[in-house]
């Protein structure tokens, strides 16, 4: 595992060259030289240096500096959004953890050595000096990750005493890296889980959030809950646990709903749809009754309910409304779609008004993940090809005098005409014109021809009426057929 120089960017390299000129040191430092070695672009970049605050600041007049830990942000002229601050944080060593997250006491101009030993993973306790090539490895960080495993620096009950949230970070990294948490590190985890409870929700559910948006929120969740992590705030989850759901599930609730959210990972689909996933079937443990017309277990409403809790649970993690309402809508009609025999094209569009055009496609999706949760690898091909069907069909505008650049009320204006049978032929007449030749369908050629048309008797008038009613129905009908023919229903 190597660090290639053409990786670092300009802005960095100018950064650390600043302060080396100086007569400082300068080390990309934590995640960016983790990232770096594991061939992955940084999603921000961070230096170390032994300078103290005050002299990072004067060699960088443009850059802000907020917080109690040193960090100056010095500002660039990067068009890349990752690059336009590189953060500089002195050397340092910290003391006592009332809170059990940050430090009472932060010591500056200590030692590199020093300042690596307060980080909380090996890989993330790597520092790289771009002027020699030199890689400072003091904890086994590159032997770690090329054994894709995660380590505790030092002792594992001291780092994690330091900082509680380091217990849901080395969840997070284990998911989104693919790594395995040492035994060690799993045990101190499991021994300081309650710990979890002393810092704020908004911090863990940052935490959660990143895990479930992961490549592998599966196995993220699977060692919350096994480490007593879960517990701490979403008790509502591993109540699910060895409660069996009979007929085509192979597995109990809580693994069909981690099944769920994972199939969902897998299909790369976005944060809400994972979450609706990892939540969908949250209320069956409350809701399964014994028996059923040929089922061992019913559940019903347990969608209404879990909707419900979802909306608590999420709200409880404080997180965006927005999201909120997605998830929420998700989980309460995801069992909209479980039978299209059974399914009208008036529900379909009731369900499009309820849940919103832009996530029609979700809540289908969503139904995929379900089946496939279920220990199902596909879902049955000819009943997803007629939901589709089903929506296009109810998405789409019908074909009606409702197409046409001039309406009734136009045309009685500019004619004078009253309301009556006269008025529908001539729409209907317009109708046929512009199915025949859709440029005709321009409002000063409808209003003219209007004119023209009721001059014609009323009978000629209702023949072509009737032409168009005829074009009309031909025209829907092979619309209906173009929707079968592309969901392959015929």
């Amino acid at each position: 595992m190597q660090i290639k120089s053409s990786d670092i960017p300009k802005e960095v390299k100018n950064v650390a060259e600043t302060l080396e000129n100086k007569g400082f040191e300068a080390y990309i430092v934590g995640g960016c030289t983790r990232d770096l070695i594991l061939g992955k672009t940084p999603k921000d970049w961070d230096l170390t240096t032994n300078a103290h605050p005050e002299q990072i600041q004067e060699l960088f007049p443009e850059h802000y500096a907020n917080n109690d830990f040193g960090t100056v942000g010095i500002k660039t002229e990067s068009e890349d959004e990752t690059l336009k601050v590189i953060e500089v944080t002195p050397y340092r060593s910290e003391s006592g953890y009332s809170d059990a997250r940050r430090p009472d006491q932060v010591t500056f101009g200590v030692s590199l050595d020093e300042d690596l030993q307060r980080r909380d993973f090996t890989i993330n306790a790597l520092a790289y000096r771009i002027s020699t090539d030199t890689l400072i490895d003091l904890f086994g960080g590159a032997e770690d990750m090329a054994a894709k495993r995660l380590k505790a620096v030092g002792n594992a009950n001291e780092r994690f005493a330091e900082d509680a949230l380091r217990m849901m970070r080395a969840v997070r990294l284990a998911a989104e890296l693919d790594f395995v948490i040492e035994s060690e590190t799993m045990a101190a985890i499991l021994r300081h889980s309650l710990q979890l409870g002393r810092i704020s929700i908004e911090r863990v559910a940052h935490e959660f959030l990143r895990t479930v948006n992961s490549a592998n929120p599966m196995q993220g969740i699977i060692f919350m809950e096994k480490l007593g992590l879960l517990e701490q705030f979403i008790p509502e989850l591993p109540i699910g646990i060895g409660i069996e759901q009979g007929g085509i599930h192979q597995y109990d609730v809580y693994e069909h709903n981690l099944r769920t959210m994972q199939a969902a990972a897998d299909k790369e689909y976005s944060l809400a749809m994972r979450l609706a996933g990892l939540f969908h079937d949250i209320a069956k443990p409350q809701t399964r009754r014994t028996g059923g017309k040929n089922k061992q277990y019913t559940f019903f409403g347990h969608e209404v309910v879990g909707a419900r809790m979802t909306k608590e649970i999420l709200a409880r993690l404080k997180l965006p409304r927005e999201l909120i309402e997605e998830v929420v809508a998700l989980v309460r009609w995801h069992m909209f779609f479980s039978d299209p025999d059974e399914i009208t094209l008036a529900a379909v569009r009731r369900t499009i008004v309820r849940i919103g055009e832009d996530h029609i496609d979700d809540l289908l999706n969503l139904r995929v993940c379900d089946r496939i949760g279920m220990g199902r690898p596909k879902e049955q091909p000819f009943r997803f090809r007629k939901y589709k069907a089903m929506v296009d069909e109810a998405l789409r505008d019908p074909i009606s005098v409702k197409l046409l650049k001039v309406n009734g009320d136009r045309i009685m204006e500019i004619s004078g005409e009253k309301p009556g049978r006269k008025l529908g032929y001539v729409l209907h007449a317009l109708l046929e014109e512009a199915l025949e030749e859709p440029t005709k369908n321009t409002v000063d050629y409808m209003e003219s021809r209007a004119l023209e048309l009721l001059k014609l008797p009323e009978n000629e008038l209702q023949t072509l009426a009737e032409a168009g009613k005829k074009k009309q129905a031909e025209e829907e009908a092979k619309a209906l057929k173009d929707i079968a023919k592309e969901h392959q229903l015929l």
